[in-house]
């Protein structure tokens, strides 16, 4: 079976690349008390963070408070000799996380952005989760999440923020896949206690040994592109599980002649996202919102979105396999205070570098968070592996945490060698890769071959603004140039494309990234308005000059 032009095939299932029967939510009400500096208790939605107004709670966790969610679970699953263990799953919490089960603990989880799975050999049982979170007081991964949010630095937000889900396995289940895409095919690894897998696709069956790596062949191949985003789905079966899944037939590079897909140039036109919902921070208020945002990037003429230093849901990802938009991944950034001048300077001096083994000037002196940060970046490749739309990885952005990303690299591309790097995104570069990636805002751009003879693609521009009044405004609005009217925003933005990213596009510009999809906080430099009520734009002349610059 093929799917195509976005379809919904697994709609509010957690984990679309695989998925069985046996699924039950824990999402809704959970009891939960804050212990600190202002003792609270009642109810909480999960999962939406504590600080959102979707989780019903409303209160900011502090460095030095504990949150804490309570839950008597009964799940009504088959369970029984064959299948006797519950796998419960956190696709996320923020941030230190310890889980007891019937009042004995478990597992503590050190990461706010990546998924922990827990087996039990019971069904009925009192769950207890502790969440510690200090923020941007501590060097842990944070995003931009602040405690004095203002400018591009938004307001934190703590606790459980993705799905809370269980699933009933029995011994030989499908632990996990992994999917190395051809373009006549694709290389399936199937991690299991059973011998072999049986895997079913257009009507084919192929029987291979579990922990091994196995070649699909596909007849008459349909690959995936954005303007066909071409997905097979296939079911695995062993004797104890039977899961379904998907893949897109693609290969991502880099050449001379820029990014390549399925071994084709193309132009990646993309705009920034961070990821924030007004009414949920982190987690949107239902999973309609985030197909509307990507279908809206869909209808302006963008092929690729930027996920800004942040980790999404698997179902993000999953509409944009379905819909068919590229995605750059940023890792999320950590470690300490970062320097103000540090940060600030490459936007007004040029050709100011650091070497980033200086790491005073990147607040990156601890060498065990610097190794905690590599590791949590190597379970994000593996987290993310079989995404059909990821094309690229960008590990650091504008220095901060920035640490050897010479090393870093190497080691990551041990993880993942079938997508290229962006080391060092918008300033600070080390002279390694085969990009040269730029941010430009309040100067100009004119486009400049690398000295070094590497792809230049500009991964940061635009950020220009128009103000929306809304009531309980909390944070001064911020952009990088401020309209009064749609029509002179979307002016603004078209001059913006013809006069400098065209130009630059005909002169060897391989991607340039708008900032950015929506508004956040006090930052109004959306293309849609931080509700999603409002697109500020008007969409018949963003998609007109989009179709200029891709066909160049």
């Amino acid at each position: 079976m093929i799917m195509y032009g976005g379809a919904m095939l697994y709609k509010d299932y957690p984990r679309p690349q695989l998925v069985r029967d046996s699924f039950f939510s824990l999402d809704g009400e959970w009891d939960y008390e804050i212990i600190g500096t202002e003792n609270l208790k009642g109810r909480i939605r999960v999962p939406y963070s504590p600080e959102c107004g979707m989780s019903g709670v409303g209160h900011v966790l502090l460095p030095t408070e504990r949150l804490i969610y309570r839950k008597r679970v009964s799940i009504p699953l088959p369970f029984d000799k064959t299948k006797d263990t519950i796998l419960l799953h956190f696709g996320a919490v923020d941030w230190k996380t310890t889980v007891r089960v019937d009042g004995e603990e478990v597992l503590v989880h050190r990461n706010g952005y990546l998924p922990f799975t827990i087996p039990l050999k019971k069904s009925e049982f009192d769950l207890e989760v502790e969440v510690e979170d200090p923020t941007d007081e501590g060097e842990q991964e944070r995003g931009k999440q602040s405690l004095t949010p203002g400018g591009i630095w938004y307001r934190g937000q703590s606790g459980i923020w993705q799905s809370v889900w269980a699933e009933v396995v029995g011994k030989g289940y499908v632990e996990s896949i992994r999917l190395d895409p051809r373009l006549d095919g694709f290389y399936i690894t199937v991690k299991s206690e059973s011998p072999s897998v049986t895997l079913t696709v257009e009507g084919t069956h192929y029987t291979f040994p579990c922990n091994s790596r196995y070649f699909i062949t596909i007849t008459n191949p349909r690959l995936w592109t954005p303007d066909e985003p071409n997905l097979y789905t296939f079911t695995l079966r062993t004797e104890d599980d039977e899961v379904k899944s998907y893949v897109g037939l693609r290969t991502f590079g880099v050449d001379s002649r820029g990014l390549l897909l399925n071994g084709n140039p193309i132009f990646h036109h993309g705009v920034l996202d961070q990821g924030y919902y007004r009414e949920g921070l982190y987690t949107p208020p239902d999973e309609d919102t985030v197909i509307s945002d990507l279908r809206r990037l869909k209808e302006l003429g963008f092929n690729m979105v930027r996920k800004h230093i942040k980790i999404e849901d698997l179902r993000w990802y999953y509409y944009c396999d379905t819909l068919g938009l590229l995605v750059w991944q940023d890792m999320v950034n950590g470690g300490g205070k970062y320097s103000k001048i540090t940060m600030h300077a490459p936007l007004f001096l040029k050709n100011y570098h650091i070497n980033d083994r200086r790491y005073g000037r990147f607040s990156r002196r601890n060498a065990e968070v610097r190794e905690e940060w590599t590791q949590n970046a190597e379970k994000t490749i593996d987290h993310l592996y079989n995404v059909t739309s990821l094309a690229l990885w960008s590990p650091f952005n504008e220095g901060w945490g920035q640490f050897e990303s010479a090393k870093v690299i190497k080691r990551l591309k041990r993880r993942d060698s079938s997508r290229p790097y962006d080391h060092a995104s918008g300033w600070y570069d080390q002279g390694i890769g085969p990009f040269k990636s730029e941010h430009r805002y309040f100067r100009k751009y004119r486009f400049r071959k690398d000295r070094k003879g590497r792809v230049v693609i500009l991964t940061e521009f635009g950020g220009y603004g128009l103000t929306l009044e809304w009531k309980n405004r909390e944070t001064k609005a911020f952009d990088y140039g401020r309209y009064r009217t749609i029509e002179e925003l979307t002016d603004a933005i078209v001059k913006l494309y013809r006069t400098e990213i065209i130009p630059a596009r005909k002169k060897g510009l391989a991607a340039s990234v708008y900032t950015q999809l929506t508004d956040v906080e006090g930052e109004e430099n959306g293309l849609i308005s931080y509700d999603r009520k409002i697109l500020k734009v008007i969409p018949e002349r963003i998609a007109e000059v989009s179709a200029e610059l891709v066909r160049q």
